[in-house]
């Protein structure tokens, strides 16, 4: 699942980033907040802002998004783009792994629902961009 896709005030969405990258520095207050939003969502067990190293050239991109692993092997990556004087676009990658093949086949928004709802409350989501829903979900 790729959302929220929000074109939000750059300024705000710059904020909403440095939280999380805030955030990700304590796990354990991370899972407090998580287990406070979904108890049965899995536990974070780790939480960085990555980089892009360009197989070609060798260059390196810093701050290109902050990642929460999860020890079940879902992930929520959130990523800023566009952070131009127009807006900023955040988006927001869910990717979950079902062993259970009796829940395979679900809708997707069914399925990733526990961990849409810890991502936007996780980010607060809401409070910076005054948004609760994202313009496009792919």
């Amino acid at each position: 699942m790729d959302g929220p896709g929000l074109n939000v005030d750059a300024g705000k969405a710059k904020e909403l980033m440095a939280s999380l990258v805030k955030l990700q520095s304590d796990l354990s207050e991370v899972n407090t907040i998580v287990k406070g939003i979904r108890s049965d969502v899995s536990n974070v067990v780790n939480a960085d802002e990555f980089e892009y190293t360009d197989p070609v050239d060798g260059s390196i991109s810093k701050h290109q998004g902050i990642r929460y692993l999860f020890e079940d092997g879902s992930r929520l990556v959130f990523r800023l783009s566009g952070t131009g004087s127009e807006g900023a676009t955040i988006r927001l990658y869910i990717e979950q792994y079902e062993k259970d093949p009796s829940k395979i086949g679900r809708e997707s928004s069914e399925a990733l629902s526990p961990l849409v709802e810890v991502a936007l409350k996780l980010s607060k989501m809401q409070e910076f961009t005054g948004r609760s829903a994202p313009t496009v979900i792919t």
